[in-house]
């Protein structure tokens, strides 16, 4: 495969809960060694870009903030740009990728939904489907069904909160992460490259590789993290990989 530039998703792809993908610290050096330019993406909600480049660096991987892309930082550039308010379900400590937005309790202009956890109460439900029935739009940081924890067990993520405020309202969630075409897009702004000469490397076959492929990226799964053996795929990748450390091998690098 040949390529001018990559994107290549975080958690199950260079990294699980057991620490670093083997081989994924070495795959990066040569990618930066060839000077093929790359950004991180990921649906993380629940920590802001700040936490997540300090964690990479702490697994031994060179990455500053302005090369992670999340939901946050997506949405942010579009609640400026449009002045919109709005009512954060967010963990705190994400406020701070929402820079320049204005945040408010009362008529907002949008709900945002994040991963909450246990913060997510009745009460803080019945408050944002309030606003959303007075006219909010609804804004998904996220929609995936879950995540999974430390030590392998499975926990609820925003997408299944998300579902119960579209059900109670009747309206329809704006995805803003994975596999939206729009945040592939911001990514590929930032890179400089149009989708036909960029490849998404990722571990979830929806998500990374159909979303990818979607936007008319190439898709290339690792089977690491999410993926799971004799799994039926929902799409067909471009490419296939025992890990991210095959990487640079599989681009002639």
């Amino acid at each position: 495969m040949r390529v001018e530039g990559l994107l290549i998703d975080l958690d199950g792809t260079l990294y699980t809960n057991d620490g670093p993908v083997e081989g994924a610290r070495e795959a990066l050096e040569r990618l930066d060694q060839s000077g093929l330019p790359y950004r991180f993406v990921t649906n993380a909600t629940h920590e802001p870009r700040r936490k997540l480049a300090a964690h990479l660096k702490t697994l031994g991987f060179s990455a500053g903030e302005g090369r992670i892309f999340t939901p946050a930082t997506a949405v942010a550039e579009r609640l400026r740009t449009e002045g919109l308010s709005c009512f954060p379900m967010v963990e705190e400590s994400l406020l701070e990728d929402l820079e320049g937005v204005r945040i408010t309790r009362d008529s907002p202009g949008c709900v945002l939904v994040g991963n909450l956890g246990e913060g997510f109460t009745h009460g803080l439900l019945d408050t944002a489907f309030r606003h959303l029935m007075a006219g909010a739009e609804l804004i998904a940081l996220s929609k995936n069904r879950y995540w999974q924890r430390a030590g392998g067990e499975l926990s609820l993520d925003a997408g299944p909160f998300v579902a119960a405020l579209e059900y109670a309202s009747g309206k329809r969630a704006i995805g803003v992460g994975k596999p939206e075409r729009a945040f592939f897009e911001l990514a590929l702004r930032n890179l400089g490259l149009p989708p036909g000469t960029v490849a998404m490397v990722g571990d979830d076959p929806d998500l990374d590789i159909g979303g990818a492929q979607a936007a008319g990226l190439s898709g290339i799964l690792v089977e690491t993290g999410r993926y799971r053996p004799g799994a039926q795929l929902p799409t067909r990748p471009d490419l296939v990989l025992e890990s991210v450390a095959r990487l640079p091998e599989a681009l002639g690098i």
